[in-house]
């Protein structure tokens, strides 16, 4: 339950991105995404730091939005051992080789993009100052609804009704009758 639906809230998260070899033939460089910056500027795949073949980019700027209907999607992500956002990525032809999607704080919204399997899905521990803004939102919208125990129907199920059934078949008897005896007798 939600106080206010409508709530809504915005923060630039920059997206930091690990290039490092890939450990098969077949794959030059394996991908991750490694940290995400609160309040960023634009970027366009920016390097950061290089350690050997290991490298990381600045690789974009996205906007996180936080919404009111989404608030106890926030508090479960905020429950969780490790409290995350989710970086989701699209894979392309070209360089840069990834383009990022979306960022979001709602592991519900995460899930959605792993089913189709086109989009990758990193997960990335949350820095504490985005950790606050995200509680802060969660304690200003989150209302948690009332439990409200179900009441069964008033249909009497203890009551056995005579008669249902086809009503061409005459007695209660000749109800499992096959057609074929039922024909014998009327002769």
């Amino acid at each position: 339950m939600y106080r206010n639906p409508n709530a809504y809230s915005a923060v630039p998260i920059g997206v930091v991105l690990r290039r490092t070899p890939g450990v098969t033939r077949w794959q030059k460089w394996s991908w991750s995404a490694s940290a995400v910056l609160p309040g960023a500027g634009h970027a366009d795949w920016r390097e950061l730091r290089r350690e050997g073949e290991a490298v990381e980019y600045h690789a974009a700027t996205e906007t996180l939005e936080l919404h009111g209907a989404d608030a106890e999607a926030y508090l479960h992500g905020l429950q969780s051992e490790t409290p995350s956002v989710y970086v989701i990525m699209r894979a392309k032809s070209g360089d840069p080789p990834l383009e990022v999607v979306l960022v979001t704080a709602s592991p519900y919204e995460a899930q959605d993009y792993t089913d189709s399997g086109e989009e990758i899905v990193e997960k990335v521990p949350m820095p504490p100052l985005l950790r606050s803004m995200v509680e802060d939102f969660v304690d200003q919208f989150y209302e948690e609804e009332a439990f409200v125990k179900r009441k069964r129907d008033k249909k009497r199920i203890d009551i056995v009704e005579d008669g249902i059934g086809d009503p061409r078949i005459g007695k209660a008897a000749d109800i499992y009758a096959s057609p074929a005896q039922l024909r014998r007798r009327v002769q």
